[in-house]
């Protein structure tokens, strides 16, 4: 039978919870309760994020993926609510990203990983970045290549070292996507890696290594032995 959270005991109120036992002890679907405020008439706000957890594998980042339009489908959440679930999911997507910003003296793989994953590791498509190091291996700028996918017509190596010249970078970490989750480099990576590495070796300035990103995991060319 369906009870409304304002006649649940107060320990199991999302809100009073919050302010009794702290943030931590609050599920995701009490957290996301809370942004939405109330539920529907047949049940509460804390089982419809359930609900709408569940449709997500109980996964957030699957969640951060649905659409407005997608989160309105479920009864009890109008358009106002969805932006709420939206906007909140963005800014802890903009917090993960803010505190790999902290991780600038890359030291191995995964420090770039943890650069670039909440940056490109959930894009819907491909994307092409080059991060600019310097002689201490510090990340002193990062940039997108291309978007949509790649090709050598793409990748122009010219872009690549003249932003390189005005960083002063010494070196360069080659980075980019795979939607599909598929954690392997294709020929096409291969081939664009080596022209980069053999420019970069005439103008003295090292390519590093070559990471390819997805949503949970990445894949190291220089770890895997391809350099």
């Amino acid at each position: 039978m369906y009870t409304p959270i304002n006649q649940w005991a107060e320990d199991d109120r999302p809100r009073e919870k919050f302010l009794l036992k702290g943030k931590s002890s609050l599920s995701d679907s009490e957290l996301l309760a809370i942004l939405i405020g109330s539920g529907s008439r047949n049940e509460s706000a804390v089982q419809l994020c359930q609900r709408i957890l569940a449709s997500a594998n109980n996964n957030l980042n699957q969640l951060g993926k649905l659409s407005i339009a997608q989160l309105t489908e479920f009864k009890g959440i109008g358009e106002a609510k969805a932006i709420a679930i939206a906007a909140a999911l963005e800014l802890g997507r903009r917090r993960r990203s803010e505190d790999a910003e902290e991780l600038k003296k890359i030291s191995s793989s995964k420090a770039v990983f943890e650069i670039m994953q909440p940056i490109i590791g959930e894009l819907p498509h491909e994307e092409f970045w080059i991060l600019y190091l310097n002689n201490s291996n510090k990340v002193i700028h990062k940039a997108q290549l291309s978007k949509g996918g790649i090709t050598g017509t793409v990748v122009d190596s010219r872009i690549v070292f003249k932003t390189a010249f005005e960083q002063n970078a010494t070196s360069i970490i080659l980075t980019h996507n795979h939607p599909s989750g598929k954690l392997a480099a294709s020929q096409a990576d291969i081939e664009i890696t080596k022209r980069l590495k053999l420019a970069g070796e005439q103008l003295e300035i090292l390519i590093l290594d070559h990471i390819i990103i997805t949503e949970s995991g990445y894949y190291s060319f220089q770890d895997n032995g391809i350099f």
